[in-house]
């Protein structure tokens, strides 16, 4: 993919007219670097990207629940870990191991990731800290709350 692709990828997202069937793990992690550029801030990224989603789930047939839809812990872990890769092209990034979709449970024990809490608000991991910017509480970044800044990745 290259930056037009990916620039209309996210104005088809952000007009809800973008296929169910191209929203894919890929997808998700162009149009979460694409805020990140427009925004330069994670947290306000993460806001964005939260109300985003859950419009974006709604407006093609997907219930935000308990049990699917919008994931606030994998959303949040996404956005920090695509912040620190930001200045990487679109082949690095979603070729990163930090960007697969099993990388957040390196951190996370499957149990304490897939749980309602995990999906409603942001739950910090409990297998290994991350190297990147986390959220904190509501309209604060986790590094002004003991969490480290954003380190860039290998």
């Amino acid at each position: 993919m290259d930056e037009r692709e990916a620039r209309r990828l996210l104005d088809e997202f952000e007009r809800r007219t973008l296929p169910r069937a191209r929203w894919t793990h890929e997808a998700h992690l162009v149009v979460c670097r694409q805020v990140l550029r427009r925004l330069a801030d994670p947290a306000a990224a993460l806001d964005h990207l939260r109300r985003a989603i859950r419009a974006y789930n709604e407006a093609t047939g997907t219930a935000n629940t308990d049990t699917g839809g919008y994931h606030e812990t994998v959303t949040a872990y996404y956005v920090g870990a695509v912040h620190a890769l930001v200045d990487r092209s679109l082949d690095e990034l979603v070729a990163h191991p930090a960007c697969s979709r099993a990388a957040p449970l390196s951190h996370w024990s499957r149990e304490r990731l897939f749980s309602v809490a995990a999906r409603r608000r942001w739950v910090p991991p409990d297998l290994a800290p991350l190297p990147w910017w986390t959220p904190g509480p509501a309209g604060t970044s986790g590094a002004e709350h003991g969490a480290p800044a954003a380190q860039p990745l290998g």
